[in-house]
């Protein structure tokens, strides 16, 4: 139809619709993006279908990095595990392997999260609350006993001593006598987004990038089927960012972490191909698939103009897990359904990997019947729903089409505001990606208790009553097994050999080699994460947050 005459016939439609009532005053997208009553190609200005979408598994990839997507193979289901002792999250690794999953998840404690063995003074009362305590190299051989670590591909949520705890995963796998080219999978590893949003740092941002670099060089002659970083804008998104800040925040991340790899003379497509993401999934179905799409076509263009020659290098790989945040204690068997909708984004938007957050988790760790209803929640999708038969299924639809493209667009805004201060670092130090989390956070919550947003069973359809959900109980005689394991071991071990390893670390440190060989060769001698991290605070300091007003 000539543009002309859309454009009459559109203008006679609305005015057909005068004095028809709609619902209410105005409709937004879980970000607070208003939504047009209608999308037609007058919202799809100059659109090239080769330029915007290609196809899959071509440049720009916004239709998949893979050209078959889950047609040819499916995502890696995998359930985020970890609570109380080694023993405890290992069997449930176990059960969750038993039940289908086809990858492994990791949570560790705040403890562990912050470079701390169980026994130090500031762990008190943090013992496996949020995730198991992995202390040593022994406890590490522990929590993947039995599971050939060779044959599963292992992501870890550690951010701030990520190279000290993949040490003990390379050391453990070792001994189980795996070669480092046979292992596959992640560790986290993105500490500028610990800066933004969820906090749990240790070291302040220059040592910080140095470590995550060194893990890049590593790995890359090393295990070169690890992916080194999973950039992280699923803690963005929980802190309360709207989705177009987690695309510009996790991406400008991205791009901050491959100019320092390629500022230390590593070659891009040595590097780039092991660099992965992480997203979150919230409610709003058409936003979510939207900023999946947008992603892969912003870091294509990205990379290929930082020189990439690889289509490998501008692919954008990503995990993704449900959104907690969304989670209500309230009725929290309407969790499942949340779940399932989020997940279901995902998968459209063309997910590599994914986790099904547990309906009882805003509640407490989850329990193994909420875990498994979580899994199936995916077997279900990926089996059932018809939605992975065909790549890309929403393309071409106008409100689709539109949404990537604003999320495009508004990304590349926010790239242009931290390049003006200075870049990622100095954006963090002022305070600005902070701030604009906390103001979309805030706006949020106000749509809520004005009731403009409504969310089931929190603020309507409410219902009194008792919760009646089984919840997840840790092992009460766990942490004494944890300290006594941790006494026994710094008996046990060589003396000598555990002192000469630290020291030959603080040089490392102090200098500027690469650190993981020396980080193994100290794990090797049974230091433990609270040593090894107590070398690298000795010489690079603790990193303090700046106080934003």
């Amino acid at each position: 139809m000539p543009e002309k005459s859309l454009k009459k016939a559109r203008k006679d439609w609305e005015r057909s619709l005068e004095g028809t009532g709609e619902r209410q005053k105005e409709f937004i997208t879980t970000s607070s993006v208003p939504i047009g009553r209608l999308y037609t190609p007058e919202d799809l200005k100059d659109f090239d279908y080769l330029e915007k979408l290609g196809f899959p598994g071509e440049y720009p990839f916004t239709r998949g990095v893979q050209p078959t997507m889950h047609r040819g193979r499916l995502w890696t289901m995998r359930q985020f595990a970890g609570f109380g002792t080694a023993e405890e999250t290992n069997a449930r690794f176990k059960y969750l392997l038993s039940h289908g999953e086809t990858g492994l998840s990791t949570a560790f404690d705040y403890p562990t999260l912050y470079g701390r063995d169980s026994d130090d003074p500031l762990a008190e009362g943090e013992f496996g609350k949020c995730g198991v305590a992995v202390s040593s190299l022994k406890d590490m051989e522990i929590l993947f006993g039995g599971i050939p670590m060779k044959d599963v591909s292992t992501s870890m949520t550690i951010n701030g001593p990520a190279a000290v705890v993949w040490g003990f995963y390379l050391a453990a796998a070792e001994r189980q006598g795996a070669k480092l080219g046979q292992l596959n999978g992640t560790i986290q590893n993105d500490i500028l987004k610990e800066y933004i949003a969820q906090k749990s740092w240790i070291f302040p941002p220059e040592p910080s990038m140095r470590l995550i670099i060194d893990t890049f060089e590593f790995g890359t002659k090393k295990v070169p089927k690890w992916n080194t970083i999973s950039i992280s804008g699923y803690h963005i998104r929980e802190a309360g960012s709207t989705a177009v800040q987690e695309l510009a925040f996790t991406l400008g991340d991205g791009l901050a972490y491959v100019d320092a790899a390629m500022e230390r003379g590593l070659v891009l497509d040595e590097f780039a191909p092991r660099l992965s993401f992480f997203f979150n999934a919230h409610n709003d179905l058409f936003e979510e698939i939207a900023k999946y799409r947008a992603a892969r076509r912003i870091w294509a263009k990205e990379m290929k103009r930082r020189g990439a020659k690889k289509e490998r290098s501008m692919w954008l790989r990503f995990h993704t897990q449900t959104a907690g945040c969304s989670l209500t204690a309230q009725q929290p068997e309407n969790n499942i359904v949340r779940t399932t909708l989020q997940a279901l984004a995902a998968v459209m938007g063309g997910t590599q990997s994914l986790h099904t957050n547990s309906m009882d988790e805003a509640l407490a760790l989850p329990s193994e019947k909420a875990v498994k209803i979580a899994l199936r929640t995916q077997q279900i999708i990926a089996h059932e729903s018809g939605v992975v038969n065909t790549i890309d299924p929403l393309a071409g639809s106008y409100f689709v089409e539109y949404m990537t493209d604003f999320m495009e667009e508004k990304t590349y805004d926010y790239f242009g505001k931290v390049e003006a201060m200075g870049g990622v670092l100095k954006a963090i130090e002022r305070g600005f990606f902070q701030q604009e989390i906390a103001n979309a956070a805030y706006r949020y919550q106000k749509e809520i208790d004005s009731k403009a947003r409504t969310v089931v069973g929190v603020n309507d359809f409410t219902e009194e009553g008792h919760i009646d959900i089984p919840l997840l109980r840790m092992d009460p005689d766990g942490e004494k097994r944890q300290l006594k394991r941790l006494a026994d071991l710094r008996r046990a071990r060589d003396g000598p050999k555990y002192e000469s390893a630290l020291s030959k670390l603080e040089k490392a440190a102090e200098g500027s080699e690469n650190m993981m060989p020396f980080i193994l060769e100290a794990v090797k001698s049974h230091a433990t994460l609270g040593e090894t991290c107590n070398v690298l605070r000795k010489v690079f300091g603790e990193y303090d947050e700046p106080p934003i007003y």
